[in-house]
């Protein structure tokens, strides 16, 4: 059904992937059913996404990250927070980076903007990408939740995301790409209010439902909106 109401509009639109693995799969599986061209990568060779682009259909083609950066206005950056600072800052100029990341100090190492609350995630890694507009977005979903809660537009049980980011326009534009995958968004904010939709905040998980229920439990606006006003650090 997304497929068959976005399929025109988003036929010549081409979303790049650098990380493809639980979220960034799952966002372009998201995006192929909705009509995008996907182009996807990861820290290793492209070879090893074959699988994954076979599975999608003609729709997807492997790349370098590289690659991935330059192919559309829109990149979803699927990687651990440690490995950020290894993006391909020049390609990404100019693009809208759709940052799913989350800070875990037992797997990326302490990092003292993070650990201090300088700097959200979201704002260390645009610091990173000057070039570059990042729109915080999908790091609060568990992927197979994010994978069948998708409905479409005007549906009774839709779910709805936080998106937080500095730039109105990109925010636009991400709010568009959710909606043509099956998502509403709700406006969390700049880049600096993002640490309401971060890993132990009300609206992290806990809307959509247990991860044990495979099929989660769509969240509305209003539930999303409730939950990320009750955050507090």
């Amino acid at each position: 059904m997304i497929r068959a109401a976005r399929a025109v509009a988003a036929d010549m639109t081409t979303v790049g992937f650098i990380g493809s693995g639980m979220i960034g799969g799952t966002v372009a599986r998201l995006s192929v059913a909705a009509g995008y061209q996907v182009v996807l990568s990861n820290s290793r060779h492209p070879d090893t996404l074959k699988d994954l682009a076979e599975e999608l259909g003609p729709l997807a083609r492997t790349g370098t990250a590289e690659e991935a950066a330059t192919a559309g206005d829109l990149v979803v950056i699927s990687i651990p927070v440690r490995a950020c600072p290894s993006l391909p800052a020049r390609p990404l100029a100019g693009r809208t980076v759709l940052d799913t990341g989350n800070y875990y100090p037992q797997r990326d190492g302490h990092i003292a903007e993070l650990d201090s609350g300088s700097l959200t995630s979201s704002g260390w890694l645009q610091d990173q990408l000057p070039g570059a507009v990042v729109v915080k977005v999908f790091n609060n979903i568990f992927f197979k939740h994010l994978r069948s809660l998708a409905r479409p537009a005007g549906a009774a049980d839709r779910t709805y995301l936080p998106i937080a980011g500095d730039d109105p326009a990109a925010k636009a534009a991400v709010t568009e790409f959710l909606d043509s995958i099956g998502y509403g968004a709700v406006d969390a904010g700049t880049l600096a209010d993002s640490w309401r939709q971060e890993p132990g905040s009300p609206v992290y998980g806990a809307p959509y439902g247990p991860f044990e229920d495979e099929a989660g439990t769509p969240a509305s606006a209003g539930q999303i909106r409730t939950a990320l006003d009750a955050a507090t650090r």
